[in-house]
């Protein structure tokens, strides 16, 4: 029993689930359980607790990719003043940083990407219904370099898009924090898909690789983070240009241009300055240290 409350509040609906899933029970989950399982899991906003409801097999994995992508926030800032720490703190939904600065641009990009990464895992294990492995090329055969498409080839697009039908699910509002958000998911998607690596096995005689099948994989989320950390030191500062007739924002330009120019898919973008992580500010979460300047803190 005590094992189980050490899961709470989100892992402990993922043993739920798991509980389920392992006792063959999935048709019970979803004609008696994902009502329980989704309204009990806190932060999800009224689309995404929609898309669990209809899919709670597909929550396990949405959980452990957020909870990957938080993971490698924490490593990659773990010697920063800022690090992570207020990310997941209750669940790994729902918890966004309030200002919208750097940090929340990689926090939503790592995270939009960690979910991805986990749905396309899970469909080349065969662990989702829906999808598995990619075979939209399979049997193709490259005649200049000798190789054919093979194996199990990672499904990323399945991955992106569950990835964005559930991260951008909580975007409702129509304002420039909104389409921040949004940018640095797809952002984060974009760099993993952009990471893809292309894997071959030789064959022929005595290993003289007469030709090969090579298959696309999943980087190492590692490499991931570090490619999305690159980008959170490169960040565009941005600003929202609004339509006229209605005044909302429509798109994102870099504030310091002249012009409309917009940042690109793959920059992650932030629309306020980073605060003070030294000291104490509500609005950002960081507690502050008056005695130790140097010691990092969460926000």
């Amino acid at each position: 029993m005590s094992k189980l409350f050490h899961c709470w509040p989100f892992r402990v609906i993922l043993c739920i689930v798991v509980v389920y899933l392992r006792l063959g029970a999935f048709s019970s989950v979803v004609a008696l359980g994902a009502n329980i399982i989704c309204n009990k899991i806190p932060g999800l906003s009224s689309r995404q607790r929609a898309i669990c409801q209809s899919r709670p097999d597909a929550m396990v994995f949405i959980g452990k990719g957020a909870q990957l992508g938080i993971s490698e926030c924490h490593f990659q800032f773990r010697h920063g003043r800022w690090n992570c720490s207020a990310l997941g703190e209750r669940t790994v939904f729902g918890q966004e940083l309030k200002v919208g600065s750097r940090e929340a641009a990689f926090a939503n990009a790592v995270t939009a990407a960690g979910i991805a990464y986990a749905i396309t895992a899970a469909c080349s294990q065969r662990n989702l219904s829906d999808c598995g492995c990619d075979r939209e090329k399979q049997g193709y055969y490259n005649r200049d370099e000798r190789w054919k498409w093979g194996g199990c080839s990672a499904d990323i697009k399945s991955g992106l898009a569950f990835s964005q039908l559930f991260v951008d699910a909580r975007e409702i509002r129509q304002n420039a924090r909104t389409l921040m958000n949004l940018h640095n998911n797809e952002a984060g998607r974009k760099t993993l898909k952009e990471m893809m690596r292309l894997e071959c096995k030789c064959h022929g005689v005595s290993g003289s690789c007469a030709t090969k099948t090579c298959w696309m994989m999943l980087p190492k989320f590692r490499e991931v983070g570090y490619a999305l950390k690159d980008k959170y030191s490169e960040a565009e500062y941005v600003e929202p240009v609004r339509a006229s007739r209605y005044r909302r924002p429509v798109f994102l330009k870099i504030k310091r241009s002249s012009t409309y120019r917009k940042p690109m898919d793959t920059d992650l973008v932030y629309i306020m300055n980073s605060p003070n992580y030294c000291e104490e500010d509500p609005v950002s979460g960081s507690v502050g240290d008056p005695w130790s300047p140097l010691q990092p803190y969460i926000s």
